[in-house]
């Protein structure tokens, strides 16, 4: 069985309030599950005959004691007023509103407007009526004859099977919930017992969907999750038994998938668990509400889902940005769970009894300390991966480092930059927008990576990264990670049977001017602050190219520089790459974050085929080993 390695705290142990729409709106409609032509979700398994036919009890029309909660409207419906609603007009992100229909309820539901897969299926989602069906649910007539209006468009002009359209598939899930919220709706707003005649439509739509989801399910990950979870309302509220044992049959298939002992899911994003820990929530509450128990794995897996994303958080509060992750804050809203206490930078609660997590998925998360000896926003925190090739959410990050020391962004993500498929995506997704050694015949190529041997001491982590990143190469990472003074060394070592070009990359915050001051010397500032990061690569193994270092900010063609905190905003930032050319490349780098009046230097001495490296920052100092074999050592 695997099992998580951790290491206890080597300190001596001594808010932000965010609601539940927020993070859904984060997660969910800005980031999550735009429809993606390039990869059409996965055929589920044989459908079931008997999963929509009515049980013998089922009497057409009447209302069950279903107890399934209408699960609200992600936040879309926020910018679509009851007024807006009636106009046919629909707002989804940073666009402008749009007129759909013509302002009587007809849709033009192939409208397209900004060329934005996301907007399109947001718009199929049918979310962005909620304003109007809630208020049709508290009695305003007009209201509720709209938004029935408008679903029932959609259902006559989108016949089963809907399949061949992306938007409107990939919102099925979505679309499903809305249409039992609407269900609850017209039985509130008429206060009636039954769903009256008029509305037999709208049982026959959801019955129609069971029959999509039951077909084309979307498998393991945080689609089919939300798809099960639909799939049982609406067997809880039609009374159809089949369905909701299908639904627990792949809710009980996915957790096990999904998460795994240790707590990591397997959507390879930061921000994907987070929205997969409410998602689960959801399951949970949905499954009890209507009288089924979860599997036993399911809390527990949930559970240790959340330690995960403890041990994720950052020295601000949020969790690295990993993968297709927008800069998300840690919940503070799940009281009892180890996420309160970085959520709320150790203001409330407790914090994990671990101080570095290595995860068999392929994370290594790590930090200084959780706020003992130092203020918590002081704290050095760090991510590195490795692990299995890329797949669902993640990207080509393997080796890469994110770090923040001193209060600052040290070393950032390139971010997530939404699923239009463009050379911003492109780029976001590859090893060039990653803290890693890269070359061109590089992309595109997911690898596993190894985390070959990992050493933990009270004041120096050390972790030895190979894989095989295209066809004749190899390449290695050995990182050390030092306290006391706060700082990283990596040393990169990659062969190739072809001679190319190599970049040790070094991606920096927004608003950084980084300055090269010698062949091996770059220090970035941002004038405002009063931190800065002095970026060493000290020569080993290999001299130093006339063009050995160089800064990118902005630049287009090709794409680099930049950094996506959301996937609305994109901003210039400094790459710094160490450059090497050849069939072989060594590189070691050291990112020191300072004061930025502190002075910082180093010296090299050889004993045998060790090399030492004497480094100073301002009053501190310190001395690391490097071996020819990779390995790296504090010495003192």
């Amino acid at each position: 069985m695997p099992r998580r390695r951790l290491w206890l705290p080597l300190l001596t142990a001594g808010a932000v309030v965010v609601v539940i729409a927020l993070i859904t709106v984060i997660l969910s409609p800005q980031t999550a599950w735009g429809p993606r032509a390039t990869q059409p979700p996965k055929a589920g398994a044989k459908a079931i005959p008997s999963a929509t036919k009515p049980t013998t009890a089922d009497r057409p029309g009447q209302v069950k004691a279903a107890k399934y909660e209408c699960p609200k409207y992600s936040g879309i419906d926020g910018p679509n007023p009851v007024a807006r609603i009636h106009q046919d007009t629909f707002q989804w992100g940073v666009h402008p509103a749009y007129q759909v229909g013509d302002g009587k309820g007809d849709i033009n539901w192939r409208a397209n407007p900004y060329n934005q897969p996301s907007w399109y299926m947001w718009l199929h989602s049918l979310r962005w009526l909620g304003q109007g069906i809630e208020a049709g649910r508290a009695g305003d007539k007009k209201a509720l004859a709209r938004v029935t209006t408008i679903i029932r468009d959609w259902v006559t002009d989108n016949p089963y099977d809907w399949k061949g359209d992306v938007g409107a598939h990939e919102a099925t899930m979505h679309r499903t919930n809305v249409l039992i919220c609407a269900r609850q709706a017209v039985l509130s707003g008429s206060k009636a017992r039954t769903l009256p005649p008029g509305y037999a439509w709208l049982d026959k739509a959801l019955l129609d969907h069971a029959r999509f989801m039951e077909i084309n399910w979307g498998g393991v990950g945080n689609h089919g999750t939300d798809e099960s979870i639909a799939l049982f309302g609406i067997g809880c509220t039609l009374g159809r038994q089949p369905l909701k044992q299908l639904a627990e049959r792949r809710l009980s298939r996915a957790i096990n998938e999904s998460i795994d002992e240790q707590g990591s899911t397997n959507e390879q994003s930061t921000a994907y668990a987070i929205f997969n820990y409410t998602l689960w929530g959801r399951a949970i509450k949905a499954l009890q509400d209507c009288g089924a128990e979860p599997s036993p794995s399911v809390k527990g897996r949930r559970a240790a889902l959340a330690t995960w994303i403890a041990m994720a958080s950052d020295s601000f509060g949020r969790v690295h940005q990993l993968g297709d992750s927008e800069r998300v804050r840690t919940p503070t809203i799940f009281p009892g769970t180890l996420m309160l206490y970085p959520g709320t930078l150790g203001e409330q609660g407790r914090p994990p009894a671990e101080r570095v997590g290595i995860y068999d998925a392929g994370y290594v998360f790590g930090r200084t300390g959780w706020g003992e000896q130092r203020p918590f926003a002081q704290e050095s925190t760090y991510s590195i991966r490795f692990g299995p090739a890329r797949t669902l959410h993640g990207h080509d990050d393997h080796m890469s480092i994110t770090y923040t020391s001193h209060g600052r962004e040290i070393l950032v993500d390139g971010g997530h930059p939404g699923y239009q498929v463009d050379k911003w995506r492109n780029w976001a997704k590859s090893e060039s927008a990653h803290n890693v050694l890269s070359s061109p015949l590089m992309a595109g190529r997911p690898t596993e990576t190894k985390l070959v041997r990992s050493r933990i001491e009270p004041t120096a982590e050390f972790y030895h990264l190979s894989d095989s990143p295209g066809p004749g190469m190899s390449r290695e990472r050995s990182i050390l990670v030092l306290k006391d003074p706060d700082l990283i060394l990596a040393l990169d070592r990659a062969t190739s049977e072809q001679s190319q070009d190599f970049q040790a990359q070094w991606h920096l915050p927004i608003g950084q001017q980084a300055t090269v001051s010698s062949p091996t010397t770059v220090v970035a500032h941002n004038p405002r602050d009063k931190v800065k990061t002095v970026l060493l690569q000290i020569p080993y193994q290999q001299a130093l190219p006339g063009d050995a270092i160089t800064v990118t900010h902005g630049q287009e063609d090709p794409v680099q520089g930049w950094h996506y905190p959301t996937t609305t905003t994109r901003q210039a930032a400094p790459v710094v790459s160490f450059n090497r050319s050849g069939k072989s490349a060594t590189v070691l780098s050291v990112i020191v974050p300072a004061d930025h009046r502190a002075a910082v230097s180093y010296r090299t001495r050889t004993t045998g085929s060790t090399m030492f490296v004497d480094l100073t920052v301002g009053a501190l100092r310190t001395t690391v080993a490097v071996r020819e074999d990779g390995h790296l050592s504090r010495v003192k």
